[in-house]
């Protein structure tokens, strides 16, 4: 029998970070259907549980860190700690697949179907089975807030701010693997300047996401009253915009404990588990731009 399977598994001290977390969870809830109902406190109970929230990422975060760095996770914690990241992958490539079906179903199934002469003409009698579409039953005025006709969109083509955040997001993986590279060779400014890198990589394209939201809203008349061009849209890049912001985030934990010392050549999963992460962001952009903006 080997070490690894004598030795005792780590069980850290009894901990109320859960507790706080569901605390946390349980007033963004209420927080948040209160704000969408208009009713008074609302939005102060959504930022005190998104605040609670935040100190207790914080804070378990440094618990699980300062056990790390003092050496309490042995091959067994680590072993577990694989398989966790391995299915929390695979469960976000499930939310993913989910959304592209709708799209599927929707270009491929529903629209034809919706413009058969024998079973669409008796819903929606004259519409038109193209892609984009607004969708059918939709009246003028909808999308009031921006001004614009539901009908009157343009949709975002693939070469320009598109484009340039795929090159942005592929660059991204090249960079945090170099980094990576340096981390198993023990080259701490090569590990340093690749995670400086990859997390300005990330925040340039969050900033371009930002400015084209804005650019389709106010210019284009592409918003989520758009129909289910809009909706699957919106829903497919903006998912992924939350992604690559939780990835940025990891990415800058990892590189101030890269700074600060941490990490070595053969003890470091919690570098390759945000890598990991990185990476399948950087698999769903490609399969975004390629079925979202250039396929239209």
């Amino acid at each position: 029998m080997s070490l690894a399977q004598t030795e005792k598994y780590y069980l850290p001290q009894p901990s109320l970070w859960p507790i706080i977390g569901s605390v946390a969870l349980l007033l963004m809830a209420v927080g948040g259907t209160m704000t969408m109902r208009e009713i008074d406190n609302g939005g102060w109970i959504l930022f005190a549980g998104l605040a609670i929230l935040f100190v207790m990422m914080f804070g378990w975060f440094r618990d699980v860190i300062r056990d790390s760095e003092a050496g309490r996770y042995n091959q067994q914690v680590d072993a577990s700690f694989r398989w966790s990241m391995s299915w929390f992958i695979f469960s976000e490539v499930m939310f993913f697949a989910a959304f592209f079906g709708a799209l599927f179903y929707t270009r491929v199934l529903s629209v034809p179907w919706l413009a058969d002469a024998e079973t669409g003409s008796l819903l929606w009698p004259g519409f038109q089975a193209t892609w984009p579409t607004a969708g059918p039953g939709l009246t003028e005025g909808v999308d009031a807030l921006a001004g614009v006709s539901p009908h009157e969109f343009t949709p975002m083509g693939a070469w320009g701010i598109p484009a340039i955040n795929t090159l942005l997001l592929l660059t991204s993986g090249v960079t945090v693997t170099w980094a990576h590279w340096g981390l198993k060779k023990n080259r701490r400014t090569q590990l340093v300047a690749g995670l400086a890198l990859t997390v300005a990589l990330g925040a340039v394209f969050l900033a371009l996401q930002v400015y084209e939201y804005h650019h389709a809203y106010t210019e284009m008349g592409l918003t989520l009253g758009a129909g289910v061009y809009g909706a699957t849209f919106f829903m497919l890049t903006g998912f992924h915009g939350f992604h690559v912001l939780v990835g940025t985030t990891m990415l800058i934990v990892m590189l101030l404990r890269s700074i600060a010392g941490h990490f070595t050549p053969d003890h470091h999963f919690a570098f390759e588990a945000v890598s990991w992460y990185w990476h399948f962001v950087d698999v769903v952009w490609v399969l975004l731009f390629i079925l979202v903006y250039w396929m239209i």
